[in-house]
Order: structure tokens, then sequence, then C-alpha cells
């Protein structure tokens, strides 16, 4: 099989599917981008800040995304999508070194986050999945990193996970906060929604899943927007945890940026500040409260100790009418990385940010309500050690993290 040189894109918005443009793969490996011109008269921009919205055929200044725009380049998994996918493309008797980004893209095909559909579409989904035993589920998710799992359960696991980005393994199902069913479609499950179920990854703790739910109900309580989420509980007593999606609504998908994207920003080696985070979102919304959200978010990041806030893990939405909002927030969790730095930088510091660096930020922004977002923050991560035991977190988990809270709020006052 060759690799694919051409590849339409197409744009399903809220039901309504527009022909966006072509992606065209040259013989140095470029990539190159344009614009249909109807669609250009439609006025959504897709991505306002690199991509420039004319009919000029054009190809990205940076190689951070393989000569992808950011836009297309969200469209591709990373961490436990990619493994999925290039474990797919092992079964099927294809050499790695010869995928280019369009057969990737080809592969997400309709079945991509967001709104954006790539065409030809080079794997068919299957019609529907006989077992989705959440236990079954976790058990296939682990051969898959241990590299034992059967093509037929290669195929399986793709089509439920294959076009999710984060690092730790999961699954893109229906399901019913109420009657706890989960599906791989609405069919026969009536009231379910688009979620994500997470598993745990060999090198998380035991009780990672009820940790990320008690940072869920913290968040909430801090007054950040996010998506409903719970936990779920396997056959064999194990909880994971699930939460909703939040580029699909009742009217259908809509259109999501990341950051990294937007900003042609490298995630890995992030050069991003919470200030390019607060312009971005300004930018967009074209409103003063985005400063706030992404504020509260970086308070609350510093606090609990949620270091991998990478620029992947700040998301933007467009509607059908062209608005943009920031994204409800996600993969809020206590988190350290290999130096001990926070991905994103705090008014240019990341090894030991405080709240000076919050108030210095608020005062750039000119953001007056910072103290009353700090109080709040603070009021609702206090209560961590009573959130955390009514969710399952274990005493060791819940200590560590009461420690680390505690000496930051300190820090704070």
């Amino acid at each position: 099989m060759s690799s694919i040189s051409k590849i339409s894109v197409k744009l399903n918005l809220q039901g309504q599917v527009y022909d966006v443009g072509s992606l065209v793969l040259d013989d140095t490996k470029r990539i190159y981008f344009k614009y249909n011109g109807d669609f250009l008269g439609k006025g959504l921009n897709l991505s306002p800040i690199v991509l420039d919205f004319n009919d000029k055929i054009s190809t990205p200044s940076t190689h951070i995304f393989d000569s992808l725009y950011g836009v297309f380049a969200d469209s591709l998994p990373d961490g436990w999508g990619r493994l999925l996918m290039d474990r797919y493309f092992q079964h099927h008797q294809r050499q790695l070194s010869d995928i280019t980004p369009l057969d990737r893209l080809s592969l997400i095909g309709r079945y991509g986050m967001g709104a954006l559909e790539y065409f030809p579409e080079s794997y068919d989904h299957l019609n529907t999945i006989d077992n989705l035993d959440i236990d079954h589920l976790y058990a296939e998710t682990m051969h898959v990193l241990e590299d034992v799992s059967t093509e037929d359960k290669i195929d399986i696991l793709y089509q439920l996970g294959g076009s999710s980005g984060g690092a730790r393994p999961k699954v893109l199902i229906n399901f019913n906060f109420e009657t706890r069913i989960i599906s791989d479609s609405f069919e026969g499950n009536i009231g379910s929604k688009p979620c994500i179920i997470k598993f745990p990854s060999s090198s998380d703790l035991p009780d990672i899943a009820n940790i990320e739910y008690a940072y869920y109900v913290m968040a909430v309580g801090a007054g950040i927007e996010m998506s409903k989420s719970d936990l779920v509980m396997g056959s064999k007593g194990r909880e994971f945890f699930v939460t909703q999606r939040f580029d699909r609504n009742e009217a259908g998908k809509l259109h999501m940026h990341s950051a990294a994207g937007l900003l042609h920003d490298n995630f890995r080696y992030s050069t991003m500040d919470y200030g390019h985070l607060m312009d971005a979102a300004y930018q967009l919304e074209k409103s003063v409260m985005a400063y706030e959200k992404i504020l509260r978010i970086a308070y609350f990041n510093l606090v609990t100790n949620n270091r991998d806030d990478h620029s992947k893990n700040f998301s933007f939405l467009m509607d059908g009418f062209g608005k943009w909002c920031v994204a409800p927030a996600y993969d809020l969790t206590y988190s350290t990385t290999s130096h001990g730095y926070h991905s994103t930088s705090y008014d240019g510091e990341s090894k030991n940010p405080s709240v000076a660096h919050i108030k210095s930020l608020a005062k750039l922004f000119k953001v007056n309500t910072i103290d009353s977002i700090i109080d709040q923050v603070n009021e609702s991560v206090n209560n961590w050690s009573i959130i955390a035991k009514n969710t399952g977190v274990s005493n060791s988990s819940v200590a560590m993290i009461a420690n680390y809270i505690e000496h930051s709020l300190k820090q704070s006052i």
C-alpha cells in the first residue's frame, strides 16, 4: 500500500458539513494547505493566529508538527492513541518509517477529536463491538502496552481509542451517568453521553482514578468549568475515571483547537507561559472573562501540584456560528515532571511559582478579581482531605497531597 499524497479536509460542525480545503504532500515531504474559496466565505476561521485565512497555498514555518499546521496536527493522537495507531499499522504490514502525517490523518478519517474530518478514509470502523466490559478493555490495554495483543484486539482498541490524546490508556465510549451502562453507540443506551474512560498506566499511582475524580470535585468547587465526570466500577471492584467529551454536544461536533496547535508550541519542550494562554484566550473569546478562566486554572495547578500543565492540556472550542470559548478544563490531577518544573511557566517562573507571579499576571492583564479567585480556590483545596476520603483516595495519597497543598497555601499567603 502506497502512502497518501493528498487528502481533503472537511468540517462537520454542529451537523453542517463544509469542504474546508486540501492537504498535499510533495516529494520533499513538505505538506501544503489551501482553503477552498467557498469555505472562506463562511467566515469560520479554524486557526486564527498562525494560519492565514485566505486562498493562498501555504506551508507552516515550523517542523514541530511534521510539516502540518497545528490545527490539523490536533486531529492526530499522541501518547496512547499514537501507540495504538502504530500497532495498527504494524499489524497491517506497514513500515512505520514509511508512514506520513497524511496517512495518519486518513486513518483518523471521520473519527477524530473535534470536528475536522479527512478523506479518503483508510480505516473502516466495525459496526458494533460486543464486549464492552470495562475490566476486559482494561486488560486488553495492558496487553497492548506489553505488545502481546492480537490483531483483532488491536482493531477493537483502535476503534475505541485510536484518536485520543494523552499518555494514559483510554477508550472513547458512550456512558449513561444514571444507569451506568457503557456502550459504543447510542442505540439501546438512551440518555448516554459521549465520554472518555481512562485506565491507569504502569507508572501511575494505584488510586489515580480516585485522585483525578477528587481533583475534579475540588476544581468545580474552585469555580473551574469542567465536563461532567464520575467514577465507574468494573466487575472486579476497580474504579476508573470517566469524563464527558466537551467536543460533542446535542447539536453534533464542535471544532477543538489545543493551545499547542493554536500557537505552534512544542508541548514536549514548551516555552509557553500562562500569560501567552491568557492573551490567546482573549483573542478568541473577546472577553476579559477569558483572562479569569486561565488565571483560575493556573492558580489551582500551582497549589495542587499539577505540574504536567503543558500546552496540549489547554484547548479552545468553536461552535457553528464561529464563536470561540475556552474549553472546559481537563487532565487536572496531582502530577510531577521529570525535572520538577511546571510545563507552563508563571510570568516567566516554572520551578517555584508563587502567588506573587499569579498577581503579577493579573496586574499585567488588569484582572481586578484576582483576590476573590484566589480565595475561592483556597477554600476548595482546603477541603482536599475530606473530598479525597469521600472519593476513595488511599490514606497515603491523601496525606502526601495534603502536605503539598498545605505547604503551597502557606507560600501563597
